[in-house]
């Protein structure tokens, strides 16, 4: 009888093993289909590769969220961050003239979407992003003939023209290779001259080992509404240009600021207030101004495109601790040089590059991985040129005075992000290059 029901015991327990195996599993499941439909459509993820690129073989670029984003979610934080001056009063762009063409081409919101599993979103998305390149190669084509001015005496003659190397070698390594750097004491002339005692001792970035992501945050009118700032205040180091502000807008932009980048008319013109605006303050500034594209540093002291010398010296003077750089010009027409070459036989504007450009080569050797924000239009594209004013002018998105066509197609060569990460979140992301993948110096320097 014992023998029975030791028997019986054995097999009961079996039995209640298997079941509470099966039961375990089965809340295993239900864990990973419950987190799968948990997930948000949104947020893109990084890894994974679908069956089609699994058959031929081919990785597609990934999706650059690694947050959970949530468009109804309200996401502020504090800023002391304004405008240099009121911006109801807001001055045109820097350096931008204005284009008959001020209105879009196009209709991106007929090319929204936000599922990237559906084939549809897949189709729009692919579509705008061939009207965008489309119209940045017009732009590009129609930007520069013989009989336009050449106001910084820019007399270019290519190295190679159309080299195999030059048409092959990376567009990260170019712009790597352009050097674009900020002016130092022991720099000539400035080691001789009182004026170089103002730079600052250190150097533009500090604890580089530290640094593993950084966001460059345009100031395109396309970011407002995007609710991108907490993705933005995620990174180590995050770049904005001139005035562009903060306080109103973090939702969208966030509220980091790390470096600002801001051009000579921004330093020079009273309405900007550089040498006491807060914006300012508190905060690594590089400036610049391109200077004669052969001229020497000697020349450029005394014949500045703006003279944003004086108003320097007053905001090293007035904070002497502060982090305030000046750029070095011929780095700045080198980085032009990088543009041209990628044209080829297209010739671009000979003027200088962008702040956004100049802001991607300076920070580029400095950072493993660059996501780059609405610089490239998503369909968030509204028109407007910044999100904190209400100017109209597509000149602001597709160039009319910097060589911006040419940039952002150069951009777009460097993007490892997928096409749903560019065009509809607005995110491009530039990997630093290996060092074994550059090497051959163009500018022979």
């Amino acid at each position: 009888m014992w023998q029975v029901k030791r028997a019986l015991s054995g097999q009961c327990q079996t039995l209640l093993g298997v079941l509470l195996l099966s039961a375990a599993l089965i809340i295993h499941s239900a864990q990973i289909g419950g987190a799968a439909k948990a997930q948000p459509r949104l947020e893109p993820g990084v890894g994974e590769v679908n069956s089609a690129e699994a058959v031929n073989g081919a990785r597609l670029p990934r999706s650059v969220f690694h947050v959970r984003w949530n468009p109804n979610e309200k996401f502020v934080v504090e800023s002391r961050e304004s405008p240099a001056i009121n911006s109801s009063k807001l001055a045109p762009h820097p350096r931008l003239k204005v284009s008959k063409n001020t209105k879009l081409t196009l209709s991106p919101k007929l090319y929204l979407c936000h599922d990237k599993y559906s084939e549809l979103c897949h189709n729009k998305t692919q579509q705008f992003r061939q009207r965008i390149v489309q119209t940045f190669e017009k732009s590009m084509s129609e930007s520069f003939n013989d009989s336009q001015p050449n106001p910084y005496h820019v007399d270019y003659k290519p190295v190679f023209g159309d080299s195999f190397e030059e048409q092959y070698y990376p567009s990260t390594c170019l712009v790597m290779e352009a050097g674009v750097r900020v002016l130092r004491r022991k720099d000539k002339p400035f080691d001789k001259v009182p004026f170089g005692r103002l730079f600052p001792r250190q150097k533009l970035f500090r604890n580089i080992k530290n640094i593993k992501t950084c966001a460059i945050v345009s100031s395109a009118g396309s970011l407002a509404g995007s609710k991108l700032g907490r993705f933005i205040d995620t990174h180590d180091i995050v770049m904005r240009f001139n005035h562009a502000p903060t306080q109103g807008h973090e939702v969208d932009v966030g509220s980091k600021t790390t470096i600002r980048v801001v051009n000579s008319q921004v330093v020079t013109k009273p309405e900007f207030d550089f040498a006491h605006a807060p914006i300012f303050r508190n905060v690594t500034i590089a400036a610049w101004d391109p200077g004669k594209y052969n001229g020497t540093l000697e020349d450029w002291l005394t014949s500045a495109d703006y003279d944003l010398f004086s108003n320097y010296e007053i905001y090293r003077r007035r904070y002497p601790k502060s982090r305030a750089f000046l750029i070095d010009p011929h780095s700045v027409w080198r980085l032009w040089q990088t543009l041209q070459m990628f044209a080829g036989n297209r010739s671009i504007r000979r003027n200088p590059p962008s702040s956004g450009f100049i802001g991607l080569a300076l920070l580029l050797p400095h950072c493993p991985q660059v996501d780059f924000v609405e610089y490239i239009p998503s369909t968030r594209l509204n028109g407007r040129c910044h999100y904190y004013s209400k100017e109209m002018n597509a000149a602001c998105t597709f160039g009319s005075w910097h060589p911006l066509a040419a940039e952002k197609l150069m951009t777009l060569d460097m993007n490892t992000a997928d096409d749903m990460s560019v065009f509809q979140f607005g995110i491009l992301r530039i990997r630093r290059p290996d060092k074994l993948l550059c090497g051959f110096n163009f500018f022979g320097y």
